[in-house]
Formats: C-alpha cells, structure tokens, sequence
C-alpha cells in the first residue's frame, strides 16, 4: 500500500486508563496520539466514549474505509483479523477470563467506536491470530486432556502483529519471498517473545496460555517450574493472588535488580554491579536457548531478525545472546552491530543477523483495511496476514 493513497485507516488501541490512535492514508501516518488517565481526576478525558469523540474530533476522518482495533486475545476461535459485530463482541467477551486485563479495554473501545462510526467497518485484530498456524504438538502442554479442554488450556502466544510484520520485512531484507524464507524472530521490549516463522507462517513461540511465559521481560519471569508456585503457597504461605502479581510485576529484570529499565541495568553493569550482571547473563543465554530450540524446529534458517525497544537499540543484548554460535552459522559484526545497521552479520555467513524495526499500528492497518477492501459485511474469518 502506498503512502496518500486516499485509503485511510484509524487504529486504536485501547488501554483501560488510555487510548493510543494512529490514522493511516495508504503506508502513511497523518495523524497520531495518546489520550491518558481516562477516568481519572484531572485526566484527559471522562471516560472512553469522551476520549474517542475528542479523537473523532480532532482527526479528518474523510475517505475513512475501517477501523482497525488492537486486541490481545483471540482465544481458539479467532484466526485472523475479523469483521465485529454482535456476535464477534459476544465470542470476544466470553474471552475475558484469559485476557482479563486487555480484553475488556478493547471491548469498551470497540463499543464506543461502533457507536460513533456506525458506518464504518470496525475490524479486531488479535495478537494471538498470527500463531493459529503452529501445529497441535506446539500448543499443546502435557496435561490432563480433559481439564485443558475444559478451561482452554493451551499455548495461543502473542506480539503476533509485531512478529507478522518483521517476518515480511526481514523476507524483503534477504531478496525472497515470505514463503520461501524461515526466520527467528525476536521482539524484545518490556515484553520480550521468540517466534519461528516458516514460509510467512507461526509454527512456535515462546509465550503460553497469557503473555507471561518464555523470556525474561523487565517485570515478568518468563518459564518458570510451576512447582515455584506451589512451594510458594505451600511452604512461604504466599496467597495465591500475591504469588501472581508477584511473577507479573516483580520478577524479570525487576525481581533481579529492582529495575526493569535495560538501560539502567547495562550502566550498572558497566559499573561491575554484580546483580546487574547476572541480570544481563540470565536475559541473554534465554534469548540464546529459544535460538537454539527454534533452529531444531525450523530445520533451515535464514534469518534471525531482532525488533522492539531493547532489540532495536541494545547492541549488547543482540551481541551476547548470539555469542558462541559462530559453528551453528550465527555471528554478529561488531560494527555493523554498534550501528544498529540492517544487517549486523558478517558477509557470507549462512544465517543473516538483521535489526528490523517493527510497526504494529502499521499490520493492524493493514489487516483492516485488506478486509474492508474485500467488502465484506459479515462475522469472517478475516484475511491471515
């Protein structure tokens, strides 16, 4: 899609205090923002219906074609961006209680949006659509059979936009098509996951039933023995609810070094701050485990792609976590590396390192507007990316 092309797009992605918009016309951004402290004293807006008409007011909206909303959970059922409508409303409740702190946000934003642009096509867009392609043995856990069937027990993963995304650019990096290239992805923020993406299609990633498994991230613990959970409530007499929170919000980067910010943690490393270093060591030889396992299941790997906040800008982070694969065809050119340059690996290698900044407010867009242009009306199964 090409930038002015008269065919624009709004996103939004709702928050349960916040609303971040981003209007597309074509590739282009006209406009963007945030809205914060909905509902609160003294913040910008009384509630999300006041928050998106000051949206809707403040944006030209003509030639207007969809409305792309970011949600997080999409459960079993939804494998592609999909039309909204009653129903779809419906199945994206029933979903809450594995999403309970993203979903009902998204829903509160979608019915304010139906609303006020009844005209217009609203589309979801799910973070979990992207992995529908991994095959039963990756999202399947060996657990009894009944209760994960019961309480939809099973892997669903997410950043699926973000990994969409830079598995494609990565694919026009290297001169292919996306079905004829196999790439790791890394997207590594606050929030950090793997993906192996084969031919253009999810087949394993490293978050689980909720975005709390795989990697370490800045406040979350990433895999865990789920014994820790039981020793904590059996033995340390932690209440459930406290043990939870504390995995969320106070493990990771946070629960080893009382921060979460990277940044802060390599300047104390730096500094020979023992913790720090540790820190650093643990976040990175887990990034190297998922490389390892992910070249395993992808057999052939042409790329590994690196993306988000920390992947994009911390040069030691992508140094360390490839360090020593030098026999598995994996290095880093320390230049090009410090130059955060397109591709960081050295010439002739046969796995290409590359730094891929990725645009999810730009795969929602374009997901959206690829079902609005088909004309479709109805509940779908929207266009896979």
């Amino acid at each position: 899609m090409t930038p002015g092309d008269g065919s624009r797009v709004l996103v939004l992605n709702t928050g349960s205090s916040s609303i971040k918009y981003r209007l597309f016309d074509g590739s282009a951004t006209v406009a963007k923002g945030l809205i914060e402290r909905i509902g609160e004293p003294g913040g910008d807006a009384p509630d999300h219906r006041g928050a998106l008409q000051r949206v809707m007011d403040e944006l030209d909206l003509t030639g207007l074609v969809a409305v792309g909303h970011r949600v997080v959970h999409g459960g079993p059922e939804f494998s592609a961006a999909t039309v909204i409508d009653d129903e779809v409303v419906a199945r994206i409740e029933a979903l809450v209680p594995l999403a309970p702190l993203h979903n009902p946000p998204a829903l509160a934003g979608i019915a304010v949006a139906r609303k006020l642009l009844p005209d217009v096509p609203q589309i979801a867009v799910f973070d979990t659509a992207f992995h529908a392609t991994i095959p039963p043995e990756g999202v399947t856990w060996a657990i009894d059979a009944g209760l994960a069937a019961r309480w939809q027990i099973r892997r669903y993963g997410f950043h699926g936009t973000s990994h969409a995304y830079v598995a494609r650019r990565t694919a026009e990096v290297l001169g292919r098509s996306p079905a004829e290239t196999n790439v790791i992805t890394l997207h590594l923020g606050n929030g950090a996951s793997a993906c192996a993406v084969q031919g253009g299609r999810s087949v394993a990633t490293s978050m689980g039933m909720s975005p709390q498994g795989g990697l370490v991230m800045g406040t979350r613990s990433g895999d865990i023995d789920p014994t820790v959970v039981f020793h904590l409530h059996r033995v340390a007499g932690l209440p459930i609810g406290e043990i939870e929170t504390s995995l969320i919000r106070h493990a990771g980067l946070r629960g080893l070094t009382g921060e979460n910010d990277l940044r802060q943690i390599l300047r104390r490393r730096s500094a020979g701050d023992e913790a720090a270093a540790l820190a650093f060591a643990v976040y990175c030889r887990r990034i190297r485990e998922y490389v390892g396992a992910y070249l395993a299941v992808l057999g052939r790997v042409d790329a590994i792609t690196f993306t988000a906040g920390v992947g994009e800008n911390s040069a030691e982070v992508r140094a360390a976590s490839l360090a020593g694969l030098d026999a598995l065809g994996i290095a880093v050119d320390p230049d090009r590396n410090q130059n955060a340059e397109q591709v960081i690996s050295p010439d002739g290698m046969p796995i290409t390192v590359c730094v891929v900044p990725t645009d999810e407010e730009l795969e929602i867009a374009e997901q959206a507007r690829g079902i609005a242009d088909s004309g479709r009306t109805g509940p779908v199964r929207g266009i896979h990316p």
